[in-house]
């Protein structure tokens, strides 16, 4: 199928072109013909499966096809809102490249910036707003923000936004909408308070699933080494001597455990910057900026910093810390291996941490490949599966009855204890 089978309109074709752009994902083929039918719509999917375009495009088009305000200045006609700064301001660049052949108008609100241009911006009129729910809900309470033109609404990344506790701003705006519009809602996964949602917002919506969470990691190399928590970032380094990982990503579970890798990294003269909620928004601009064009070599993140972070054609994602969600560890990995790109995942296990591991193969449903033959083994709790030789790297296979994987540090310590016995 190609674009213009997807009766998108000519300024559309042409600026998806100038993208690069060939053909439609599966979310794109499946999503735009219901949105623009005006459909409400429940999307199931994640990021790197092209979604954002699913959904702008055929908003430009509804939007600029229609007459506007004949005279004054121009009102919101779609809201998108999204959990984080970064995924905002990404959005806001694709819409404004999506639609750069017609005459919408896009803006972007988020906090972590003065408010003032936001302001200017509100006054001067947009046809698409998109904005994290924190600031615009402040902006609303100034009394800034119209919300009775809106035509379609949309929520990215819902899943999210309850995770960091936006529901209740989302709900405020929500309340500030009229009540005959088109909603088109996307997740990357499905507990009971986004069914709930979907239930009560969307009207006889179309459903599309796209790519389950525990899918994607089957397209990514993925490598584990099992290593103590103080040996974590002398690994790192002994790792990155590997000139052919030109960029990656560096997630790390806490904000001070981030910026603790960087300075590791720094003084070990490898380029890094972290990006984390206690960054300004300028500094989380620069920091991915200098990553994109090539400058900083590593991004060390944390989840909430990373959700949104687009780089085209990022060769590899290290866990530095595994995540104790097992959908966040592969929301993390698909950072790489997208648009059908290769990607390798190289995390790194401590001891406290097998727990997280089992849960992550659980959802997965397979065996993440151990590298055995490493500078930093682990020696407070040693896994004991056999090994067998991949791409030229002694990496552990399925585990035997014996694997410690899952055990406690107590239960490795008291199966020591007991052979000790018996010797």
């Amino acid at each position: 199928m190609t674009f213009e089978q997807l009766q998108l309109i000519p300024p559309i074709i042409k600026a998806i072109a100038k993208e690069n752009y060939t053909q439609p994902t599966p979310i794109q083929e499946q999503a735009i013909p219901p949105v623009l039918a005006g459909r409400d719509l429940f999307g199931c999917a994640q990021t790197g499966t092209g979604k954002t375009a699913a959904f702008l495009l055929p908003i430009i088009q509804l939007l600029s096809t229609q007459q506007g305000p004949p005279k004054g200045k121009r009102v919101i006609r779609s809201l998108i809102l999204t959990p984080t700064r970064e995924l905002a301001i990404q959005i806001s660049d694709n819409a404004k490249s999506y639609g750069c052949f017609t005459n919408l108008r896009c803006g972007v609100i988020v906090g972590g910036v003065t408010q003032r241009a936001q302001e200017q911006l509100l006054e001067k009129g947009t046809d698409i707003l998109i904005a994290t729910p924190g600031r615009l809900i402040d902006l609303m309470n100034q009394g800034f923000v119209d919300l009775r033109h809106v035509q379609i609404l949309v929520l990215d990344e819902a899943d999210r936004m309850l995770d960091m506790g936006f529901i209740h701003d989302m709900k405020r705006i929500i309340a500030k909408l009229p009540a005959k519009r088109q909603t088109l809602f996307f997740s990357a996964t499905m507990p009971s308070e986004i069914t709930s949602l979907v239930n009560t917002l969307l009207k006889n919506p179309v459903k599309i699933e796209i790519t389950p969470v525990s899918s994607t990691a089957e397209r990514i190399k993925q490598v584990l080494y099992y290593v103590d928590k103080p040996n974590k970032l002398p690994l790192l380094i002994d790792l990155l001597q590997d000139k052919s990982i030109a960029s990656a990503i560096v997630f790390t579970r806490t904000k001070h455990g981030a910026d603790r890798v960087v300075r590791g990294l720094t003084k070990a003269k490898i380029t890094a910057q972290a990006i984390h909620g206690d960054k300004s928004q300028n500094a989380r601009q620069a920091a991915l900026n200098n990553f994109k064009s090539g400058a900083t070599r590593l991004l060390v993140a944390t989840d909430i910093a990373a959700r949104g972070i687009d780089v085209e054609e990022l060769s590899h994602v290290i866990n530095f810390n595994l995540p104790n969600i097992a959908e966040t560890y592969v929301h993390r990995i698909g950072r790489t291996g997208r648009a059908g790109l290769s990607g390798i995942a190289i995390s790194f296990c401590e001891n406290e941490e097998i727990p997280y591991l089992k849960e992550i193969e659980k959802l997965t449903k397979q065996r993440i490949p151990v590298i055995a033959d490493h500078p930093y083994p682990m020696t407070l709790t040693k896994p004991e599966p056999a090994t067998v030789t991949v791409d030229r790297v002694k990496v552990n296979s399925a585990p035997s009855k014996d694997d410690t994987r899952g055990h406690s540090g107590e239960a490795g310590r008291r199966r020591r204890r007991r052979s000790n016995a018996g010797k």
